[in-house]
């Protein structure tokens, strides 16, 4: 019997685990990044993976969160609850500023909550994750490092006239949907938390999409990028 209602684990758990949203993300990541994934969980089509990191030969765990902090809350907080420690969002977003390009790979230093989800936990305004595994992801990422301050949203469609450039004022750079609840849970649960996120879309002064193949070949960039940071932990 597992203790966890929404995850139904099939494998071993393992303590370090990249967070995609897309279920079809995490099994792009598992082909590419584990040695003989074993699914992990696949109830309610949140597919997840375990196996040995191809880096480093150490058990790692791809599991996918979801759309949006409600989803994202429930699936992070029962890994903790069955042992992860080490927890690397990998996921997309869209660019708020003209400094930002698709395709781009950013380091999220800080998340600005202007979710529910992220509120509901007690989370302040501004949230960030651990410093020492944000330095890790910096390096990982090489000469091209960008941070980059997120906002998390409830709503990818339909939101409130005007609320880009408010948050733009407010400092972000990008928006998108889980980090403020991964970073308002690791500080709760004593979690190392980062966020690693692929420029998907530019958002002003209009909207426009990446590229399919561009955004795939992007995906399997941030996973590489995200385990060779943990492979140095």
């Amino acid at each position: 019997m597992t203790s966890t209602i929404y995850l139904h684990p099939t494998a071993p758990l393992a303590e370090r685990v990249l967070l995609p949203g897309d279920p079809g993300r995490a099994l792009r990541l598992a082909q590419s990044l584990l040695s003989e994934p074993r699914m992990f969980n696949h109830n309610r089509g949140l597919w997840g993976y375990t196996g040995e990191a191809v880096h480093d030969g150490r058990p790692l765990t791809i599991q996918s969160t979801g759309m949006g902090g409600p989803s994202a809350a429930i699936v992070i907080a029962e890994l903790a609850e069955l042992g992860a420690r080490t927890l690397v969002r990998v996921g997309t977003c869209g660019a708020l500023v003209p400094a930002r390009t698709l395709g781009e790979i950013l380091v999220v230093r800080e998340a600005i909550g202007a979710d529910g989800t992220s509120r509901a936990l007690g989370a302040d305004d501004r949230l960030a994750g651990s410093p020492e595994l944000l330095s890790r992801l910096r390096k990982a990422l090489g000469g091209s490092a960008a941070d980059a301050v997120a906002v998390s949203t409830d709503l990818f469609y339909d939101g409130p006239a005007g609320a880009e450039r408010e948050w733009v004022a407010a400092g972000a750079d990008v928006v998108e949907m889980e980090l403020a609840t991964l970073f308002a849970l690791g500080a709760r649960r004593g979690l190392a938390t980062g966020g690693l996120v692929i420029v998907s879309d530019l958002v002003l002064p209009e909207r426009r999409r990446i590229d399919p193949d561009a955004l795939q070949s992007a995906e399997l960039e941030v996973g590489e990028v995200a385990i060779r940071a943990l492979a140095a932990g």
